[in-house]
């Protein structure tokens, strides 16, 4: 699948390739107007033995860029993976609605931190070119009905630390300290400065 909204600010310069299922990053590297293609993975997202959250996310981003790269030489590729992080407590997607329910009590009433690792991988190059862009969120103090219902509408089902910003969950964040597209889950002014850096993407 390629995706080609027209570039407007950016043009296309090599051809690349999202290796990410998340519609929300689909969704916010084609609001650049860059034409891409989309192959996800599907990869075991579990944490390794001794490994920090910082670790974890450039670990995964680079796996899944490096996974989609080996069959696709000719292209670059990017890859990326986030968590949200409170009192020393990694969530990731939730498993059930008791699990979702859990990850967003904990989240209630605190800031915490969003990390995003991206890693972009370059024709006929050994290395990943990534980074981690952190970002803090202060949530509101929730009610338990809240919480309930927001669980209810499953939109907090295929989201890290269960809730998802650019939707119904909106209302339950006061302030963001940082990428707001990294909440959501890729950050774009990052990805577009290790393209043009990389000469994937040139101002039109």
């Amino acid at each position: 699948m390629i995706l080609d909204r027209g570039a407007v600010v950016y043009r296309t310069t090599r051809r690349i390739i999202l290796a990410s299922h998340s519609p929300r990053r689909r969704e916010l590297l084609a609001a650049l107007g860059i034409v891409f293609e989309v192959i996800g993975t599907d990869l075991d997202e579990s944490a390794a033995a001794g490994e920090t959250v910082q670790e974890h996310v450039l670990r995964l981003a680079g796996q899944k860029a490096w996974a989609v790269s080996c069959k696709n030489p000719d292209a670059v590729v990017i890859g990326a993976d986030t968590i949200v992080v409170t009192d020393g407590d990694v969530l990731g997607k939730p498993a059930d609605e008791k699990d979702a329910a859990r990850m967003l009590g904990l989240l209630s009433g605190k800031t915490h931190e969003v990390l995003t690792g991206i890693a972009v991988v370059v024709p006929q190059d050994e290395n990943a070119y990534a980074q981690v862009v952190r970002t803090a969120v202060v949530m509101r103090v929730l009610e338990p009905l809240e919480i309930a219902a927001y669980v209810a509408t499953g939109e907090p089902m295929d989201k890290a630390g269960a809730y998802a910003v650019q939707g119904m969950a909106s209302a339950f964040v006061s302030r963001i300290e940082g990428s707001y597209t990294n909440v959501v889950g890729l950050p774009t002014a990052e990805i577009i400065g290790l393209l043009r850096t990389l000469g994937a993407v040139k101002p039109a």
